[in-house]
């Protein structure tokens, strides 16, 4: 198997359709990394035949062997999730849960949410912090009755993992808080918009009650124990549903059967596509241990308790950015002609370098428009500006826009 997945990813890479520029566009460390990746023995979802019998080609992928596209295409799976609905083996992500009557201080110690003012049933998102005001990971943080059930980005599974058990073991004897890690349950994304038609079928609860970053933990299609949570990393409306590695594939076919709902599988190309037209961060590209909130554009997830305490990692430098505004910020861009790809320079109106692109591709929603973020230095981060972006030796001209750059379909409550 891994004789095979180097070649599908090096003929990605080098393809010079627009499916390649999508792909090497928005996966930049799945292309760089390859030849490495190949090499090492990759850890698989319990899906992975699964994968392999629906025709996905499979790559490496943060140490997992995962689908990048199936047969209709990575542009085609991309417009089918917008109109339609999707699945999306997310399984490598880490998953886990505290229990004990600390697990909420316990973990507001780590990130900046204000986990304490969160409804039962309800999540959100959220970013652990390091002592320089950091991202050391984004996670979803859910709020259930007796527990906390996170989900974390798959490339920091290691590094997450040991800060949990390090934060749990020194608080031994001081605090009731238990890390319980749920090797066991895979999870998928249904995504798009007649992704709710599918799932209604299979679950009594009426999920027009159900909103944006709210779950609950029911039977799906008889399958007991599924957690369901309405979000995703799309942009579209959808579902993320926690289930029994036993039962996994049967939910996946019995979706994939829908007589209602054309529903398919979808890969990490269109994946990566759909996030960016949503202006949504990919971890160790837009954000990273050198980034903070603030300056990637990520303040809201800092709660107003938290600031006021202050009582998270790095929370003097964050706070301090908060006040008097940080030195660079995470912008959208427009362009057009060649595509600007992550780590293109960014330079103002007069050529002089002012930043670089994190993520950037081909939008596929967007006729003939190129869609990018990047960090920029504060004076140039207006929406309007104009910029500069080199491009194979050329410069293409950009502007700076607000994201999303496709607009998102949450399903919110009416506005009164």
């Amino acid at each position: 198997m891994k004789l095979l997945l180097a070649p599908f990813t090096r003929s990605f890479c080098n393809n010079k359709t627009r499916f390649g520029q999508v792909f090497r566009s928005v996966s930049p460390r799945l292309c760089a990394g390859y030849a490495n990746n190949a090499k090492d023995d990759l850890k698989k979802t319990v899906l992975f035949d699964f994968h392999i019998d629906q025709g996905a080609k499979m790559v490496p992928f943060c140490g997992w062997s995962m689908p990048v596209q199936y047969k209709d295409g990575v542009l085609n799976s991309h417009h089918h999730t917008r109109t339609h609905a999707s699945i999306f083996d997310v399984s490598h992500m880490l998953q886990f849960k505290l229990h004990g009557k600390d697990r909420v201080k316990c973990l507001e110690s780590l990130v900046v949410a204000d986990i304490e003012g969160l409804n039962e049933n309800q999540g959100m998102l959220s970013v652990f912090t390091n002592e320089e005001g950091g991202i050391k990971d984004d996670l979803i943080i859910n709020k259930l009755p007796n527990e906390l059930y996170v989900v974390s980005n798959a490339g920091c599974a290691d590094k997450i993992t040991q800060l949990m058990k390090e934060k749990c073991a020194a608080v031994k004897g001081k605090m009731d808080v238990t890390l319980e890690i749920l090797d066991y349950r895979s999870l998928i994304a249904l995504q798009g918009p007649e992704a709710v038609k599918a799932l209604q079928e299979g679950v009594k609860e009426n999920l027009h009650d159900l909103y944006f970053m709210n779950g609950l933990t029911t039977n799906v299609f008889d399958i007991p124990g599924v957690r369901v949570t309405r979000c995703g990393y799309t942009g579209e409306d959808g579902f993320e549903l926690s289930v029994q590695n036993t039962e996994v594939e049967k939910l996946c076919k019995i979706l994939l059967g829908s007589k209602i709902v054309d529903v398919r599988m979808a890969g990490l190309a269109p994946r990566d596509s759909l996030r960016l037209e949503a202006g949504l961060c990919l971890y160790g590209n837009d954000i990273d241990e050198t980034t903070t909130p603030v300056e990637a554009s990520l303040l809201w997830t800092i709660g107003k308790r938290r600031r006021a305490n202050a009582d998270f990692p790095g929370a003097n430098i964050i706070l301090k950015q908060i006040s008097e505004k940080p030195s660079r910020k995470r912008v959208g861009i427009v362009s057009t002609g060649p595509p600007a790809r992550a780590g293109a320079t960014i330079l103002d109106s007069d050529g002089n370098e002012i930043g670089k692109i994190t993520s950037g591709c081909p939008s596929p929603c967007l006729p003939k428009q190129n869609i990018a973020m990047g960090y920029v230095q504060k004076k140039h981060a207006k929406n309007g500006t104009a910029l500069q972006l080199q491009v194979h030796k050329k410069l293409i001209p950009a502007t700076v826009t607000k994201m999303p750059f496709v607009a998102t379909k949450y399903y919110l409550p009416a506005k009164s």
